[in-house]
């Protein structure tokens, strides 16, 4: 059984988890604001005759983080799920800090790419069965806010976290980023091991049982609708570094000033996004991609100065962050009983967008198109998903008694 948590307990416990989730933050997104940094010293023959070729390849290594998070949320979480949660975590912890480490010390870009790709697979398995846990120890009627708590370190590493690894990062060397990073998840595996109360597992499943949830149609629209609605962010964010400096002809110190908007932005729209979900799923989906394709059209075409790339990088982290709970909220309710995994899920679908937009804005400045076309690669992405999430609601509105309801989370 799981063990009932006193509030001192509790509040100890979600604190410990939510400076892993801070962690995470920091390691997805700071490599976004280093890519010139990373280029210069990782890719130096071709930096010293193709700046933008070498930006573009350094690209990659965010394309493989978001790689090892779509392979290792499901399998790892499914394969998981029968062991005591609370050690579980403590190993995910684990795994996140030696990942890091090896993109710290590692000296190639092949190898530094290669550990982030390692580092990327603990990513999604960690705030699917960290969501279960802070939902626990709070108790019920309360798992929302627990699960909320944990996400709150994420969302505050946008604002704090990445721009601060940014300016270590410029200052210092990229590597500096990472030894942040190294050193957060370090104390977040000794804080969930020191605080986190036992949390039993589920013996009975297995990773076959999980695997069933792909059997269901509607999971896969959903997961289309994170991976190619939600790409169109990552095909800015991924590049927003170039897209100050070079587009908006700014010095680099007003990088991290643009990361912290775009953060505050992300940071409000989740929080908003939640209680419009709750309010009218269908619409929120929907009217929220129109928004995304809009306000990034707008800030392609006024990339030229860097107020209006604030405003709209702002407007880009509001909407796709709101988002973010709308997409999580219809996948748990087509994903029926499978709940642990469809949390998981969710994970991988948006870190397909992130290898889909850094792939592709990646490729348009390769092929000489600017700094700014990465920013209208998100414009399609984001009208991308508004078609898949129509055709989800067609689909399931032409198929009788196969509307989804929310679902009541069985423990």
């Amino acid at each position: 059984m799981t063990t009932p948590a006193t509030r001192a307990t509790a509040r100890w416990a979600l604190f410990a988890l939510a400076i892993g989730s801070f962690g995470i933050g920091m390691t997805e997104f700071v490599v976004m604001g280093l890519l010139p940094d990373i280029a210069r010293e990782l890719l130096p023959m071709r930096w010293s005759v193709d700046s933008e070729g070498a930006i573009a390849q350094s690209g990659w290594l965010i394309t493989l983080y978001a790689a090892g998070v779509v392979v290792g949320a499901p399998t790892i979480a499914g394969t998981v799920a029968k062991y005591p949660r609370h050690r579980v975590m403590v190993f995910l912890a684990l795994a996140l800090t030696l990942g890091n480490a090896l993109t710290l010390v590692l000296p190639s870009f092949e190898l530094v790419a290669a550990s982030r790709f390692l580092a990327g697979l603990p990513h999604g398995a960690y705030f699917g069965i960290g969501a279960l846990v802070a939902a626990d120890v709070l108790g019920p009627g309360k798992r929302a806010q627990g699960v909320a708590f944990v996400l709150t370190g994420l969302t505050i590493a946008n604002v704090v976290g990445v721009p601060l690894g940014t300016f270590l990062g410029q200052q210092f060397g990229w590597r500096a980023a990472f030894l942040l990073v190294v050193v957060i998840f370090a104390a977040a595996t000794v804080a969930i091991a020191l605080t986190v109360p036992h949390h039993a597992g589920e013996p009975s499943r297995t990773l076959r049982a999980e695997l069933r949830v792909f059997r269901i149609g509607q999971v896969w629209f959903a997961l289309g609708i994170g991976a190619v609605g939600f790409g169109g962010f990552f095909a800015v964010y991924s590049y927003v570094a170039t897209l100050v400096t070079e587009a908006a002809g700014s010095p680099e110190w007003a990088v991290p000033i643009v990361l912290v908007v775009a953060g505050l932005g992300m940071t409000i729209g989740n929080l908003v996004g939640g209680r419009l979900a709750d309010r009218d799923l269908k619409r929120s989906l929907l009217g929220g991609l129109v928004a995304l394709a809009l306000v990034q059209a707008l800030l392609a075409v006024t990339a030229g100065w860097i107020v209006t790339v604030g405003l709209f990088v702002f407007a880009v982290g509001f909407f796709s962050s709101a988002l973010s709970p709308t997409i999580q909220t219809r996948l748990m309710d087509v994903a029926g009983d499978n709940q642990s995994i469809a949390a998981a899920l969710n994970h991988s679908a948006l870190n397909m967008g992130n290898a889909l937009g850094a792939a592709l804005g990646g490729a348009v400045i390769a092929a000489g198109l600017g700094f700014v076309a990465p920013v209208w690669v998100g414009v399609v992405l984001a009208a991308g998903g508004l078609v898949i999430a129509w055709a989800s609601f067609a689909v399931e509105a032409r198929t009788p008694g196969r509307q989804s309801p929310p679902v009541t989370v069985r423990r």
